[in-house]
């Protein structure tokens, strides 16, 4: 078997990763759009009255957008190169929740811890 009939075996033809068509692409550019417009909207409006429902959902199209990308982009699914595409797919997602949770985390406590002072002057007459 020569190395050209492997690279065939595995879908990727001339040696490199098999690429996305026009369509693939198109719909996960329209789908990132979508995806950063919603929350944009969400936030400019206040159409979420609740600061920390609206950081939530935020969070989740986040979490929707990555994985159009990854699929759309990057073109990682189970099957690919035995298995690796999913392990770097979980280690981006323990990652991204590190890091949010982390941001989240850190955000709130500079803003408690900087700021005592503005929690008592709101509840002054």
């Amino acid at each position: 078997m020569s190395a050209h009939d492997h690279a065939e075996d595995h879908g990727h033809a001339h040696g490199g990763a098999a690429h996305g068509s026009f369509r693939g692409y198109l719909i996960g550019f329209v789908l990132s759009v979508i995806l950063t417009a919603i929350p944009f909207w969400l936030v400019m409006s206040g159409a979420i009255d609740d600061k920390q429902v609206t950081a939530i959902v935020i969070m989740a199209f986040a979490v929707v957008q990555i994985v159009v990308h990854m699929v759309f982009f990057l073109h990682m699914n189970t099957a690919s190169e035995g298995g690796w595409s999913m392990l770097a797919l979980i280690f981006t997602l323990i990652l991204v929740v590190i890091v949010l949770t982390g941001s989240l985390w850190v955000m709130y406590h500079l803003n408690a811890n900087m700021m005592p002072g503005l929690h008592d002057m709101r509840e002054m007459p």
